[in-house]
């Protein structure tokens, strides 16, 4: 039975999440992960994590479905005390996500409810129903977007849900002080993902456009983020509370 400390990670089979895993499994964490419909992505991660030395498993978990949060967390609970003998875990990264893009005149009702789903209540319930499996001295890591600093057209519904994000953080890292737990948000900026259909990483001219904006003078990659999740979850950062991390390159300063 593995004493390692766990941690749980929503959307974790490619991008952002999956970056974040193989950083905390080279920390000696295992890990538990969703994913949205692809499971062969996600057993690709599942074997990357155990070449790592550390125990992996995923389910799916669908963020526009605010129902399925409790499913989820019965589901991880009922599979941790199975294998380590308590429901509890000791990370809770809020990752899973999508992109809209669309003008303020052009979003219609049912894009804004997809962001408001996926990125806000979805978060928010998700958290809720965790906080009794969390075990004190735990960590709560939520993924926000350099989006609530900056302005880009056609970003307004997912940034406002972001923005919200980074405001439940504050009210997290509040409420559970007294269990010595800590929150914080890590705000990625522009990566080359398939987030938002992948123009970050393919399209060429809207790339020349970044590193132009961008002080370090390129676009960011995956592994620029995931190091600072499990910095995050690391004894190093425990006195890290209630804040947010822009990991953007430093993005129209």
């Amino acid at each position: 039975m593995s004493t390692k400390k766990t941690a749980v990670v929503t959307g974790g089979s490619r991008g952002l999440g999956r970056e974040m895993i193989l950083n905390l499994a080279e920390n000696n964490f295992d890990i538990i992960f969703s994913y949205h419909s692809n499971k062969a992505k996600a057993e690709e991660v599942i074997k990357e994590v155990k070449a790592l030395g550390s125990e992996a498993v995923a389910f799916p978990f669908d963020a526009n479905n605010v129902e399925n949060t409790t499913s989820f967390i019965q589901t991880i609970t009922a599979y941790q005390k199975e294998k380590k003998g308590t429901p509890n875990f000791d990370f809770l990264i809020n990752n899973a996500g999508t992109g809209t893009y669309n003008l303020i005149a052009d979003t219609n009702e049912s894009q804004f409810d997809e962001m408001l789903h996926v990125h806000l209540k979805s978060v928010y319930f998700l958290t809720q129903k965790a906080l009794p499996f969390l075990n004190d001295s735990g960590r709560i890591i939520n993924i926000s977007s350099g989006l609530t600093r900056f302005s880009l057209p056609g970003m307004s519904a997912y940034a406002i849900m972001k923005s919200a994000i980074e405001t439940f953080t504050k009210y997290l890292a509040k409420e559970l002080g007294e269990r010595k737990i800590t929150a914080n948000v890590v705000a990625p900026g522009a990566i080359a993902t398939d987030f938002a259909g992948g123009t970050n990483r393919d399209n060429l001219e809207k790339r020349a456009i970044i590193e132009n904006l961008t002080a370090l003078g390129r676009v960011g990659e995956t592994e620029d983020v995931g190091g600072v999740v499990a910095f995050l979850c690391s004894e190093k950062a425990g006195w890290i509370n209630g804040q947010r991390i822009e990991v953007s390159g430093g993005m129209l300063l």
